[in-house]
């Protein structure tokens, strides 16, 4: 049987992770979850390669790569400064660091010896305290960028507390998309609108139910969600609240869990799943850390209907085992078979769950 806590050498160091305890994760009827890779310290969020190769950030140093199909993972790129943010686009990879966009090109033809990396830009706001940095590229061919307030709760100033978007081809110009945004560690378009849509974590310290994480909408750039004024469309800030009014702001598209710490997400863009889950979003709930008792620590999905979200619902639970967790989903992204992958940060690993119908 396997153990429920291994320890892994790890490249340059060796930590004490929770193996993957996939017999306590419960999915609908006819889906099953299997290991797609493990050893990845620290995994985050996700891209794929051209030739079906995923990326895996971390908050640790190191960039993995993991080859089609799943198995071993080589170490792209090592001793970053809290590499979470990839995304993938023309043959190479960008890697977002705290301060700074990496980009190695032709990285799938050079995984054993990787490129030098290119610059793009190394003038993010270096603040730590929310300061990983998530990339995704656009349908507008541009590179977006979540950067985090610096803080629980404040009125940020100059880009932090936004979604901001580069051109990543000319020149490194970067410009301000969303504002309002306290922590948004998750983005995609949805295919049939090509609008944006995000995930945004709620403050901390108000009690155990307010306020709600967020899923929100951004169909058009200037937009504001409220942060720091306004959480979850309609609670004040007990400081700042009294500035600016609740109505002033966009309302989110569905309102989640408090404290679920919502962080990557996904519509599901395949058609191996059931109908119900085609065009659904897929989100990553990180778990809370200091709400009692804990919430979050697993997958979830939001359906969407015309434009507006209709449901939202557990899809995969069982990283938390009453109070105690031996895992924490970080991101999701639908694999070329129409499976989706979930990364791990806690058990270091990402998963594979398929639908067999059986």
């Amino acid at each position: 049987m396997r153990k429920h806590v291994a320890c892994l050498a790890l490249f340059i160091s060796s930590t004490c992770v929770a193996a993957p305890r996939l017999e306590d994760i419960r999915l609908p009827p006819g889906f099953r979850i299997s290991v797609y890779a493990e050893g990845l310290e620290q995994a985050r969020s996700l891209a794929l390669g051209e030739r079906g190769t995923l990326f895996v950030g971390t908050s640790a140093g190191t960039v993995y790569a993991v080859p089609p199909g799943g198995g071993r993972a080589v170490a792209v790129a090592r001793n970053l400064q809290s590499p979470h943010g990839v995304a993938f686009r023309g043959g190479a990879l960008y890697v977002g660091e705290i301060q700074r966009i990496l980009r190695y090109d032709n990285i799938e033809a050079s995984l054993e010896s990787p490129p030098k990396p290119a610059v793009v830009a190394d003038d993010l706001p270096r603040e730590r305290h929310h300061g990983l940095k998530t990339l995704r590229f656009g349908p507008d061919g541009m590179l977006y960028i979540g950067i985090g307030a610096p803080c629980n709760v404040c009125e940020p100033k100059g880009e932090y507390g936004t979604i901001s978007r580069l051109d990543a081809a000319g020149g490194g110009k970067r410009e301000v998309f969303a504002r309002g945004v306290r922590n948004s560690v998750g983005f995609d378009w949805d295919p049939a609108t090509r609008e944006l849509w995000f995930t945004d974590n709620g403050r901390d310290n108000l009690g155990n139910d307010v306020p709600p994480d967020e899923l929100n909408h951004a169909p058009k750039a200037g937009m504001d969600f409220g942060f720091p004024y306004c959480h979850g469309g309609d609670l004040a800030d007990p400081k700042f609240g009294t500035a600016r009014a609740c109505k002033e702001f966009t309302p989110p598209a569905q309102k989640l869990g408090a404290h679920v710490a919502s962080l990557g997400m996904r519509f599901y863009t395949a058609s191996k799943f059931p109908e119900e889950y085609r065009g659904a979003v897929f989100i990553a709930e990180h778990g809370s850390w200091n709400r009692d008792p804990k919430s979050g620590y697993r997958v979830s999905v939001v359906r969407v209907k015309g434009g507006r979200a209709a449901s939202y619902e557990p899809f995969a639970q069982g990283w938390l085992q009453g109070n105690d967790s031996w895992g924490r989903p970080v991101d999701v992204i639908v694999a070329p078979d129409g499976a989706l992958l979930v990364s791990d940060d806690k058990a270091g690993a990402v998963y594979r769950i398929d639908y067999t119908g059986k």
